[in-house]
């Protein structure tokens, strides 16, 4: 069995985070369980290879571990940097850092979802080194 490592993320609204990392991001939805007051209670979106899951913040979750929404922050390959950025800024994402080239050699920016979380997308991959 291979490792693996699934970012999972709390949203104080997930339905429109769904369509904010689909419209922003270029990711698709595959699965969404929700709660029985209508609310996501847990989503999962992949891009290529790679996948996050995410729900609805909820009082159950604040208490035992305090995680809130809009906490996370994520970092993610992506082979075209340059027409990612530009789908992210289209989309109204709230670019925190312009697209740069790192002296390391990855091209990347860093952009805010809805809610605060903080993703950032390169060229940089430590697997491939």
């Amino acid at each position: 069995m291979a490792n693996h490592i699934y970012p999972s993320l709390r949203y104080r609204d997930a339905t429109a985070a769904v369509e904010f990392l689909e419209q922003a991001f270029g990711f698709d939805l595959v699965e969404v369980h929700k709660n029985e007051d209508g609310s996501i209670g847990h989503a999962e979106m992949r891009h290529g290879d790679a996948m996050i899951m995410f729900g609805t913040e909820d009082n159950e979750g604040i208490e035992r571990w305090g995680e809130h929404a809009g906490n996370g922050w994520v970092y993610m390959t992506i082979e075209d940097p340059d027409s990612h950025y530009a789908q992210a800024k289209d989309a109204g994402a709230d670019i925190v850092m312009e697209l740069t080239d790192q002296d390391y050699g990855s091209r990347d920016y860093s952009a805010r979802d809805l809610e605060g979380n903080l993703w950032s997308f390169g060229t940089y991959d430590p697997l491939d080194e």
